[in-house]
């Protein structure tokens, strides 16, 4: 629907007595502003009515003209908010007539059927915006709100253009395609290209970060045949690097579109990719391919996305995010294409099966006729242990180390894997209080669990409730907070249990523990993740001892590994064999094409032979820059 026919609507639905100054598209959402909210409040069913007929969310704000001056409001809104909630910040955004409400208790801003929240737009006529604080202190969290305050202006202008451009008439899209620009017939840099006559779609833009090889680090972008400029939008499914690890560079290059994901995606995103431009150069000893400034620009351009909210992303893509179960705000992708010409699923990494953080992935969508999915653990002999004997496994081998005065390093991905870890040892040690073995935990662990405390909703009821009631487990008393000045200490100290990034000893401060403790064979070297094929992790859990690693001065020097290494099963935040399997038998409804992705050569094509003879459907195991046409 075009915009100027979405506006002759709200002025032939909304009562004169609102008084109506303007209405505007504004990124996924129809914007009204009106001087009298007192008279639409009136009405409850009116935002109803609005939305039904328009097919948008509708939001409503006061004009400018009309709202209460800023140091009345805050005292207002202070003096009306239980001080129970525990407010942190009050942030007003006049350019979206807004006011921002951080608190540790969100429930009590928002009040019972919303009614704190209307009693607040009633009297001061800012439009309320209540946002969970975390429980722990997090310096990402609080410079990505800051940032999107700061520059509220300038967003205003991008959402604007963005909604206007959704709001257009678009013909009927004869073919649609999907072409492969990484991450196929491998792990690493996630890249498809989902594309019309109409419409180019970037689903994920990663990159491997067990490489500093420049053509096997990097997706194919530059065989797409346009322009960066050109692509309408980029979904990012989850925060991973090898899923969104190369978003920054598309902003360095001349990409100024929207990048769509759930809201605790946006704030890892930041995490990951700031620490990656340190890790580049530290790692691989090469420059960063994009600075902090180009990730700032990219966090202004990002709208965030709800699981099941269905929106418009190009005049003729409707996309609707939905949990995978793999990391928090995790997602698996669908989109719509024209008015039912063709319905796809990306999976992205997926769980079907138990963890501690999340819920398994979705499997029911409204239409589905391609799905692409992931085969991390898509071979054959890709079966995991039972999750209580996964469980006992690692207690075995912490037990065993400190028994014989060792230690145990466990490097895990910071987010996802690092958490996971630490809910099984707190359960550990909730049911052994006597133990007294400190685990410590390194790098950006401690800002990425920071971060889940301030979205509950995205993980496990228990874990949500847990939270809620000020008994969150990663502020356990067994956890140490670690610093880079303490690490020799810790390395060459007492009995203990380090979790540390890189999961893949990529970098990181896991990489600079395994230099210390590697030479002690009382010591453990713990996997409890995916090493890829290129990675150290690989090299070391295959077996070698003598390891090239570049120093700080940039040499390359020979590690002898003695420590015992070890590989703890089942804690992987990917499906293994028999759950992609399941995965598959459970999707509602039925797909009739199925393209593998995400998986070492040999694990996709092995999967896609297995997913067909089950389904009796089209399977086939894409290669990077293939493109398969879909209608």
């Amino acid at each position: 629907m075009h915009y100027k026919d979405i506006e002759k609507i709200i002025n032939e639905t909304m009562p004169k007595e609102c008084e109506v100054t303007r209405s505007e598209p504004e990124g996924l959402s129809t914007v009204i502003y009106i001087k009298n909210i007192g008279a639409f409040y009136q009405n409850d069913q009116l935002i109803r009515q609005l939305a039904g007929a328009l097919k948008k969310k509708v939001t409503i704000r006061v004009d400018p003209s009309a709202l209460m001056n800023v140091e009345d409001a805050k005292k207002f809104i202070e003096q009306t908010i239980p001080a129970e909630a525990s407010i942190r910040s009050l942030r007003f955004v006049p350019e979206m007539c807004e006011v921002h409400i951080e608190a540790l208790k969100p429930g009590l801003v928002i009040g019972k059927g919303g009614s704190v929240l209307k009693e607040i737009m009633l009297r001061t006529g800012w439009a309320p915006i209540a946002i969970r604080a975390p429980t722990m202190p997090s310096v990402t969290l609080e410079g990505v709100r800051k940032i999107v305050v700061a520059e509220a202006a300038e967003r205003k202008k991008f959402l604007v253009n963005i909604g206007k451009k959704i709001c257009q008439p678009v013909a009927t899209s004869d073919w649609i395609r999907v072409v492969a620009l990484g991450g196929f017939r491998e792990v690493g840099r996630s890249c498809l290209l989902v594309q019309s006559p109409n419409s180019k779609v970037l689903i994920d833009v990663g990159v491997n970060t067990a490489t500093g090889d420049p053509t096997k680090a990097y997706p194919y972008l530059n065989m797409t045949g346009f322009s960066i400029s050109e692509i309408d939008a980029v979904v990012i499914s989850h925060g991973h690097m090898d899923h969104m690890g190369f978003l920054p560079y598309l902003f360095a290059y001349g990409y100024d579109g929207p990048v769509y994901c759930t809201p605790p995606t946006r704030d890892l995103m930041v995490l990951l990719q700031q620490d990656y431009i340190n890790l580049a150069k530290k790692a691989f000893n090469v420059e960063p391919i994009y600075s902090k400034k180009d990730i700032y620009n990219e966090l202004r351009h990002i709208i965030t996305v709800d699981y099941g909210e269905v929106v418009d992303i190009t005049p003729e893509i409707k996309m609707t995010l939905y949990n995978a179960g793999h990391i928090l705000g995790s997602a698996s992708v669908h989109l719509h294409v024209g008015e039912g010409a063709h319905n796809l699923v990306y999976s992205a990494d997926m769980k079907f099966g138990f963890t501690r953080l999340f819920d398994p992935a979705n499997t029911r969508f409204p239409r589905l006729e391609t799905l692409l999915i992931e085969s991390t653990y898509g071979g054959k002999n890709d079966h995991s242990i039972a999750r209580f004997d996964s469980e006992k496994n690692l207690w075995d081998l912490i037990t065993a180390t400190v028994n014989r005065r060792g230690k145990v390093l466990i490097p895990v991905f910071a987010v996802g894997r690092s958490q996971e870890i630490l809910l099984v040892l707190e359960e550990f040690y909730r049911r052994n209080p006597d133990l007294n073995i400190p685990v410590y935990i390194d790098g950006m662990v401690l800002e990425a669990s920071a971060i889940h405390t301030a979205y509950p909703e995205y993980l496990r009821e228990q874990l949500q409730r847990r939270i809620l009631s000020d008994r969150s487990p990663f502020e356990s008393p067994m956890i140490k907070v670690a610093k880079a000045a303490d690490r020799e200490a810790i390395a060459n100290g007492e009995p203990c249990i380090i979790v540390a990034p890189s999961g893949m000893l990529a970098g990181g401060p896991s990489l600079d523990y395994l230099k210390m403790m590697c030479g002690d064979e009382k010591n453990t070297l713990v996997f409890v993740g995916y090493q890829s094929a290129l990675s150290l992790g690989a090299k070391i859990q295959s077996g070698q001892k003598e390891i090239p690693t570049i120093g700080d001065d940039g040499k390359t020097k020979m590690l002898e590994v003695k420590m015992q290494i070890a590989t703890a099963e089942g804690f992987s935040g990917h499906s293994d064999r028999a759950q992609l399997m399941a995965y598959l038998k459970n999707l509602r409804p039925t797909p009739e094409r199925i393209i593998t992705m995400h998986g070492d050569w040999g694990k996709t094509e092995d999967f896609a032979r297995s997913a067909g003879m089950m389904l009796r459907k089209e399977s086939r195991a894409m290669a990077n820059l293939e493109a398969v046409r879909l209608r």
